[in-house]
């Protein structure tokens, strides 16, 4: 069984020795730049497989939004995630049977408010859970790292002006911003950025596809419903103007005025981001919400006009989603900056952290809106106010989550591209190294204004899908680019596939398939394109990964 406390003070001891072992110009078999979950699901299978193995995490964290407030996990399909990913969720089933995990609820009582998200909690068969606490999760993975060899590197990212050195098709050694040089045969870009992707002169793309392009269905700019009062005699639009019915006062905050773009042509804007805050009700562990320091009451006019149209909102669901998770706990979803991100992809350190404080600032004032701006009614006001933030999170960062939800930025282009065809069942995509399990989803890109003068958002999507394989192409580049990288999340997708497959389970699977060819590639002394794929589904499945529906 798992144990908590024991594996924490193992891992502590394991830093140490980490820092002091890795060099300036260290030589590493496999180096996997990101601590995503795929970043490290790829580190621990490369060091199960015996090879010598380095993470660089950006942050002083491993495990992406795993680890920081996605808690919910978002899977359709729970009989196909296997391998470590499985493994995983597992480890987080088995953590939950010690009583000593109940700090202030019942374990069973839990269970059956949230038996869709276990999998029937305890009459699990595969003893899977999908629902916890993230600083258990890091914890688990940061075990799993230890427990395989891997060494690890903390805050250190990429140098994007001259960080990555290739001798032809191939990188030789990648350098971070403080100088420190990595050398490895092969390289695994894990983050959510594609940021040694894009170094290493791999072809990618971002934002939106044009229908066209793929010839699909869903890509592109599409318009959705009006933002107000939804009634039998019609729709209300809420006033987009800073002076309510003063067009000369100018839109409200990243509302666009774009009457004449073509349905379905290509852009460059993404699906909205958030941060995935963890709330509580407990009155023994809750901070409460304050009012942020940069709070801008027009980021939130909308939401109160609305309000005002339609005073019988719900809180839960339609301002926000809040899967309660264990010990009194909740995965706060849906609190997305919609058009605040456009410029995150291409943009260097400094400009991300700039979209990622505003987001900071953008979810804490939405909460603190709730729950004291007058206009808000008073039943929302009064149930908000039983929330805060969870006081055993993040205690490193005031109880805020260390990651932002990137829902989707580079994407790259190889031999294969997945597309809205492969999700939908139409076309089964070769080479499997892992099953999709969530159905096309895109949340709100932008909010426009329409030729008619009303609100819409715009943007999202969702239909329902099959579990569907994702090709091996699609996580490496073509060979002329780069015979020495694997790509697990920034992988080759339209923006609708894409939307499919950025769930972090399928990310850690992903990883592990990617680590797995990286290894044979070392082994075979092949290109990462020219491992045989016969070999490599078969150490895949030896390893447990679900490759056929």
């Amino acid at each position: 069984m798992f144990r908590l406390k024991t594996a924490s003070l193992r891992w502590v001891a394991f830093i140490g020795l980490t820092m002091i072992s890795i060099g300036a110009f260290a030589q590493y078999d496999i180096c996997v730049y990101g601590e995503t979950s795929a970043g490290v699901t790829a580190a621990v299978q490369a060091g199960r497989m015996g090879k010598n193995v380095v993470l660089i995490s950006n942050t002083s964290h491993v495990g992406g939004t795993t680890t920081s407030g996605l808690t919910a996990t978002d899977i359709n399909s729970h009989l196909s995630i296997g391998g470590l990913s499985r493994e995983f969720y597992q480890r987080i089933y088995q953590y939950y049977l010690q009583p000593a995990a109940w700090k202030n609820q019942d374990r069973e009582e839990y269970f059956e408010s949230i038996v869709k998200r276990v999998f029937q909690g305890k009459r699990d068969s595969l003893t899977m859970q999908w629902v916890y606490e993230s600083h258990v999760a890091e914890e688990i993975m940061r075990t799993m790292l230890l427990e395989a060899g891997v060494k690890v590197v903390f805050n250190q990212r990429l140098d994007l002006d001259k960080g990555v050195f290739k001798n032809g098709k191939s990188i030789e050694r990648i350098k971070m911003e403080t100088g420190e040089e990595y050398n490895a045969k092969v390289f695994i870009d894990a983050t959510y950025e594609g940021d040694l992707m894009a170094r290493a002169g791999v072809t990618y793309t971002y934002g939106r596809d044009s229908n066209k392009d793929f010839d699909e269905k869903y890509n592109g700019f599409r318009l959705n419903d009006v933002i107000g009062l939804q009634s039998e005699s019609g729709e209300i639009s809420v006033d987009p103007y800073v002076k309510p019915g003063d067009p000369s006062s100018g839109l409200l905050p990243f509302i666009e005025n774009n009457p004449d773009i073509e349905p379905g042509s290509a852009d460059k804007r993404m699906q909205s981001y958030c941060y995935r805050l963890t709330l509580t009700d407990d009155p023994n562990n809750m901070v409460p919400i304050e009012r942020p320091e940069n709070y801008n009451p027009l980021w939130y006019e909308v939401q109160a006009r609305q309000l005002e149209l339609d005073p019988n909102i719900p809180l839960r669901k339609k301002l926000i989603t809040l899967t309660p998770m264990p010990n009194r706990k909740t995965d706060t979803n849906h609190l997305d900056f919609v058009g605040a991100n456009y410029d995150y992809t291409e943009g260097g350190y400094e400009t991300r952290e700039k979209i990622a404080a505003m987001h900071k600032d953008y979810a804490l004032g939405k909460l603190w809106f709730l729950g004291n701006d007058p206009r808000v009614p008073e039943n929302i006001r009064e149930e908000m106010k039983n929330w805060g933030l969870a006081k055993d999170e993040f205690v490193d960062n005031a109880n805020f989550p260390h990651q932002l939800y990137v829902r989707e930025a580079r994407r790259m282009m190889s031999d294969y591209v997945m597309t809205e065809h492969n999700c939908r069942g139409k076309e089964i995509a070769p080479e499997s190294v892992g099953l999709a399990t969530y159905w096309l989803d895109c949340h709100y890109v932008s909010s426009i204004v329409d030729e008619k003068g009303q609100l819409r958002r715009e943007g999202t999507y969702w239909m329902g899908t099959p579990n569907y394989p994702i090709s091996y192409k699609s996580i490496r580049p073509k060979k002329k680019e780069c015979d020495n990288l694997l790509v697990p999340v920034c992988l080759s997708a339209s923006h609708v596939a894409f939307g499919s497959i950025r769930m972090e389970p399928v990310y850690m699977v992903l990883g592990q398939s990617a680590a797995t060819a990286a290894v044979l590639s070392i082994d075979n002394g092949q290109s990462v394109q020219e491992v045989p794929y016969e070999q490599l589904e078969k150490q895949l499945i030896k390893d447990g990964q679900i490759l056929r529906r």
